[in-house]
């Protein structure tokens, strides 16, 4: 039954959809429906058929404060183009905020991109909130909203909210869903177990445009998504790679920013195909027990004319300070972390890949210019904070918030920050005073092994502090050791030729160093192309080299690559406790002179326990004396040396000899053949 009283626009009635005629003027008749949204609330509103923009909402007034408030982390759900039915007629309702406009259109290739043809009603609840239902427009029209900005600025703005939008150079959004049929429950009901801290978790690092094109000189040209599922998974799961992380997928102007200048938090590229195909991809990973993880910026945006930037002729989105709102080193923009609506709009993008895509993770780029004040920026360009220190109180806050969101809704996957300071209690939980992460990118174990292993092995000895530093602080954060698509361009070379000697010595070293990074603590991250030893730096206009597998020195360090991934996932003490300060022992650090170093890595079962011998010289060593403990009985279970590598494979362990050196102790005393430049893993 219609309501007994005045309806307003606000005012619940009990669940029903029912629909009344009242004559407003001689010539016009509303009609009053009952709407359930999505978020299964009710509202009366009046539609006035006549209009070419019919008055219709899908927010309800819980909607609108969590928004203003920064709490709202679903926005998806009610802002952007949204297919529905309205008194039986198909069409499309759009939702925009643009505070400061004083006029909102929607233009498109439906009304000829008549820019004042379909006005959007502003809310009366001074929310900024544009929004409006037009009949009769259906998926795949292409539209841009028409704003009125502050101060008399006209400009044409592309939908934050769509999900869909032009392959560049066009920029329009298009009325799309992200409705898709999954196949994945397998993996979503277990994937705990290949998220989780104590859990193997070795990352290919991948950018889609550039791993492998149709046409290889030519990058106008794309695989698509449906083409990665047939490529891009099978390589994957052949490499033994736990997860796959995805350079910005969303959308992107230019291709030069390797998506890392996005205009689309809510849609993933148009390059590769909509976004059911991307679903489709995704799922295919599942499918082959691959985790994905989608590498997310919230640190800054770009200042193209359809995106964020100056949105409705005022810094909508961005600091208008810009001490904090403009970022030198990108030339782009820093959000405005403060302003609800914006953390709202942060949250809700990193939750909507989570909730609509399944993803298994977010890698958050940049945190360390969203932590700081000062982040590139000299004396008397950055103001401190109210208690005078250098920390971005609004971004911390911000970041919490969001770990702890993400955390709560999704258990089972990871968030991982690339955080290149000492900020401390980044991987740790918010109520023990961290920022939330899951895990935390190890930049200074980074550096660190790529300036020792760049070294002659002449000068290693004198270097080893270096090389050893990282397990002095390992244990203060859920590290991943990072080889990512930084350090293979911009001059610093691939990693190839980051090693001495000569072409022999150079595939040795890099197979030792790859040895060191799969068996020190903490997660793996290689970027693509690593695994086989490219031979130039990473091109974003090229695809890798692929050619290179016709030759043995590369098709053995995928070898390599592949063995150490298999060694990592199948050794409990790799990975149990690989972010415990337990799960890690020196054995012997005193033969600097030598190159040799040992360690123990050490799993839940001290049956479990793995020993590492790293040769870091061209120098043999045989019947090289390890001391260990309670155990006699071993076997070499990897050798980085070997010729299926394209090493000697003239320096084996088949039979380790122990000899009981301490009764009391249980001390023994091994034999270790070790061949030069390798590791030798033994268990």
């Amino acid at each position: 039954m219609p309501p007994k009283k005045k309806v307003t626009d606000t005012e619940k009635v009990p669940k029903a959809v029912k629909t009344v005629k009242k004559k407003v003027t001689k010539d016009v008749t509303q009609e009053i429906e009952t709407i359930t949204s999505p978020l299964k609330y009710e509202e009366i509103h009046f539609v006035d058929t006549t209009k070419s923009v019919w008055n219709y909402s899908l927010f309800s007034e819980s909607d609108i404060k969590n928004f203003q408030q920064g709490t709202h982390y679903s926005l998806y759900n009610v802002f952007g183009n949204k297919q529905i039915t309205v008194l039986d007629t198909l069409g499309t309702y759009f939702a925009v905020w643009a505070p400061n406009a004083t006029q909102v259109s929607v233009r498109g290739h439906f009304n000829e991109w008549n820019k004042e043809s379909h006005p959007l009603n502003v809310r009366l609840d001074r929310s900024g909130i544009w929004e409006g239902f037009i009949p009769n427009i259906q998926k795949g029209e292409a539209y841009k909203y028409h704003i009125h900005g502050f101060g008399g600025l006209k400009i044409d703005k592309a939908d934050p909210y769509a999900n869909y939008a032009e392959k560049r150079p066009f920029t329009a959004s298009i009325t799309w869903q992200t409705d898709y049929n999954w196949n994945d429950e397998d993996w979503m009901k277990t994937r705990l177990k290949h998220n989780s801290l104590d859990a193997p978790y070795s990352v290919y690092e991948v950018h889609l445009a550039s791993w492998m094109r149709p046409d290889k000189n030519n990058e106008e040209t794309y695989n698509t998504y449906g083409q990665a599922i047939e490529l891009l998974v099978p390589y994957v799961k052949e490499m033994g790679f736990t997860h796959v992380e995805l350079m910005p997928i969303n959308e992107h102007p230019f291709d030069g920013s390797w998506g890392y200048q996005g205009t689309g938090y809510f849609a993933p590229t148009s390059r590769f195909g909509n976004p059911q195909e991307f679903a489709a991809l995704i799922d295919a990973f599942h499918q082959a027990g691959i985790g994905v993880i989608l590498d997310w910026v919230a640190s800054h945006f770009p200042y193209d004319a359809h995106g964020l930037f100056m949105f409705d002729g005022t810094h909508t989105y961005e600091y208008a300070d810009m001490r904090k709102g403009y970022h030198p080193d990108w030339n782009s923009y820093i959000f405005n972390y403060k302003r609800g609506e914006v953390k709202s709009f942060l949250i809700s993008s990193a939750r909507f890949w989570c909730d609509k895509f399944h993803l298994d993770g977010i890698r958050v780029d940049a945190v360390s210019s969203m932590l700081r004040l000062d982040y590139s920026r000299n004396a008397g360009q950055w103001e401190p904070n109210e208690f005078g220190g250098n920390g971005n109180l609004e971004a911390i806050a911000f970041i919490k918030d969001l770990n702890e969101t993400l955390y709560r809704d999704f258990p089972d996957i990871q968030t991982i920050a690339e955080e290149a300071t000492d900020w401390p209690g980044v991987s740790k939980p918010t109520f023990e005073g961290g920022l939330g992460f899951g895990m935390k990118w190890m930049m200074g174990w980074m550096h660190d092994t790529l300036d020792f292993f760049k070294l002659d092995p002449i000068y290693r000895q004198f270097q080893q502090d270096k090389f050893s530093f990282s397990m002095v602080y390992f244990k203060d954060e859920n590290f991943m050791l990072p080889l990512s698509h930084d350090e293979v361009v911009h001059g610093k070379s691939p990693m190839i030729y980051k090693m001495p000697g000569d072409e022999w010595q150079k595939f040795a070293n890099l197979r030792l160093l790859y040895t060191y990074m799969f068996t020190h603590p903490g997660a793996k991250l290689l970027f693509m192309g690593d695994e086989f030893a490219a031979t130039s730096e990473w091109n974003y206009k090229s695809e890798l080299q692929w050619g290179l597998l016709q030759y043995e020195s590369h098709n053995g360090m995928k070898q390599c690559v592949q063995q150490l991934n298999n060694l990592y996932k199948n050794t409990p003490a790799l990975f149990e406790k690989q972010f415990n300060i337990d799960g890690f022992e020196w054995v012997d650090l005193n033969h600097r002179a030598e190159g040799v170093v040992v360690y123990k890595r050490k799993g839940k079962m001290a049956g479990d326990d793995v020993v590492i011998i790293l040769n870091m010289t061209p120098v043999v060593r045989e019947n090289w004396n390890v001391y260990v403990h309670n155990k006699s009985i071993w076997k070499e279970i990897f050798n980085s040396d070997s010729k299926a590598f394209w090493g000697t494979g003239n320096i084996t362990n088949n039979l380790i000899n122990a000899t009981l050196v301490d009764e009391p102790t249980q001390c023994y005393r091994l034999e270790i053949n070790l061949p030069p430049l390798a590791g030798v893993v033994i268990g």
